[in-house]
C-alpha cells in the first residue's frame, strides 16, 4: 500500500490560520468561510473522540456566545448535508450557544482520509485520552488494513508510540474505563500490562484509584508479585483462536464497526470464565444504525 505523507502535516495544511481577534470590543467575528446550518451537519461515526468534559464545553459555549466560532469546522459533503471531520467540540458548543449557522471548510474526503484528519486534529490538540487514541489507531488497522508503521507515518508519531498505545487495548474493560476517565494514568496502565492475569490487573487498578499509588510504587508491587512462585492455573480456551479471529472479522464486516470478542475459558477445576463481545459505536446515530443492522431498531 502506498504511503501518503500529506496528511501528516496536520490541519494547518488544509485550513488557513484565522486572523487574531482584536483585543477591543468583543463583537462576534464575521468569518471568511461559508456558513452552514448547524442542523445540516451530523456527527461522524469515525470520530475517535468520545469524551467531552462538560466544564470545558460550557467555557467554549460562553466564548462562542461572545466572539462567535473563530475557527471553522472541517466537514465533508454527504447525501443529506455534511458530516463532521474535525471540530465536534465547536459544533456542540455552537448548538449550546444557540447559533443557527457555523463557518466551515468543505473537503471531499473518503472514510480513510476523514478518520486520519480527525485523529490528527485531536492528537495535535491533545484532546484524546489514551484509550480513544488507541481505539483510533485500531480503527485504522482494522478498517483500512494499515500496519503500525503506516499508522505512525499517517499521524506523524513514532512507531513505538503507536505500538504502546495499542497495547492498552489488551487491558480489561474496567481498567480501560479508568484510563479513559483519567483515574489511572497511561504510565500506570503500561505497568499493569506486566501482570499476566487480567483479574490481578483489575485489582491493582482499583488500588491505584483508591489509594493513589504512584507509578514507581506500582512498578515495585508488580515486580514483587512477578517474583512470587505461583501455582500454574491450567485453563482451556473453549473457542480456538482462529475461530475467534474469523468471528471478529465477520462481525466487523457485518456491523461496520470495531468489535472485540473474548472467548470463554474452562479452568482446571471445571469453573467457567465468561467470554464477552464489545461492539463500538461513536454516536447515537451510529448506535441506531448498528441496532438496525441487528434487526433491533425501534418500531415506529
Amino acid at each position: 500500500m502506498a504511503t501518503k505523507h500529506g496528511l501528516g502535516r496536520g490541519l494547518n495544511a488544509l485550513i488557513r490560520d484565522t486572523p487574531a481577534q482584536a483585543s477591543a470590543a468583543p463583537a462576534p467575528v464575521q468569518p471568511a468561510y461559508p456558513l452552514v446550518e448547524v442542523t445540516a451537519i451530523r456527527q461522524s461515526p469515525l470520530q475517535p473522540r468520545r469524551v467531552f468534559a462538560k466544564e470545558s464545553l460550557d467555557e467554549l459555549t460562553a466564548s462562542i456566545r461572545t466572539y462567535g466560532v473563530l475557527e471553522p469546522l472541517l466537514v465533508r459533503p454527504v447525501a443529506d448535508g455534511y458530516e463532521l471531520i474535525a471540530g465536534e467540540r465547536r459544533w456542540r458548543a455552537a448548538q449550546q450557544a444557540g447559533l443557527a449557522k457555523v463557518p466551515v471548510v468543505i473537503k471531499e474526503a473518503n472514510d480513510h482520509e476523514a478518520l486520519e484528519l480527525a485523529l490528527i486534529e485531536n492528537l495535535q490538540r491533545s484532546d484524546l485520552n489514551a484509550i480513544e487514541e488507541a481505539e483510533g489507531y485500531q480503527v485504522l488497522a482494522d478498517r483500512f488494513s494499515l500496519t503500525q508503521d503506516e499508522i505512525a507515518q499517517r499521524v506523524n508519531k513514532a512507531r513505538a508510540s503507536v505500538a504502546n498505545a495499542l497495547r492498552l487495548l489488551g487491558l480489561p474493560l474496567e481498567v480501560r474505563k479508568f484510563v479513559a476517565e483519567g483515574l489511572v494514568s497511561p504510565g500506570h496502565a503500561k505497568v499493569l500490562l506486566g501482570m499476566p492475569i487480567e483479574a490481578e490487573q483489575s485489582k491493582l487498578a482499583e488500588r491505584v484509584v483508591k489509594d493513589g499509588i504512584s507509578v514507581r510504587e506500582l512498578e515495585r508491587i508488580v515486580e514483587f508479585a512477578r517474583r512470587i512462585p505461583r501455582k500454574r492455573r491450567e485453563s482451556k480456551d473453549d473457542i480456538p483462536v482462529i475461530h475467534l479471529k474469523d468471528l471478529t472479522d465477520r462481525l466487523h464486516q457485518h456491523l461496520g464497526t470495531s468489535v472485540h470478542v473474548q472467548g470463554c475459558r474452562t479452568l482446571a477445576n471445571g469453573r467457567k470464565v465468561k467470554g464477552s463481545i464489545q461492539i463500538d459505536f461513536y454516536s447515537n446515530e451510529d448506535l441506531d444504525r448498528i441496532l438496525d443492522v441487528m434487526g433491533l431498531a425501534e418500531k415506529p
